[in-house]
């Protein structure tokens, strides 16, 4: 079963994230920061993250940042409320970037190319 590392610092986001994402086949942990984030990273590899843009502290771009320092390879997907960030230079080391929705179908069909799961 593939892993999600789903980061975001809103709780209502992490428990739709979890629950959808759960349901769609796949195994989800959740962070409220990126800090949180780094220290899982350490303990196991997920599979795919997704990360907020802005959260209290280091934010999302500073996040990504530091997780390809270590890990090219990781599929990243940003998912942030705030579209005007895709023009970020920071955002382009992400696989994908997609604007937050209550639909989450976007985001899994985009999980599902990235993991290459039909």
């Amino acid at each position: 079963m593939k892993t999600i590392l789903v980061v975001d610092d809103e709780e209502a986001i992490r428990l739709l994230y979890r629950e959808e994402l759960s349901d769609a086949g796949y195994q989800v942990r959740v962070a409220a920061n990126a800090s949180e984030a780094l220290r899982m990273m350490q303990q196991a590899r997920p599979d795919l993250m997704t990360i907020d843009i802005k959260m209290p502290g280091m934010d999302g771009i500073e996040l990504l940042r530091k997780v390809r320092e270590t890990d090219r390879d990781l599929p990243i997907i940003i998912c942030t409320a705030y579209g005007d960030f895709k023009r970020d230079f920071g955002t382009w080391a992400s696989d994908a970037y997609l604007t937050k929705s209550a639909d989450l179908a976007e985001l899994k069909e985009k999980i599902r190319e990235l993991l290459g799961r039909a």
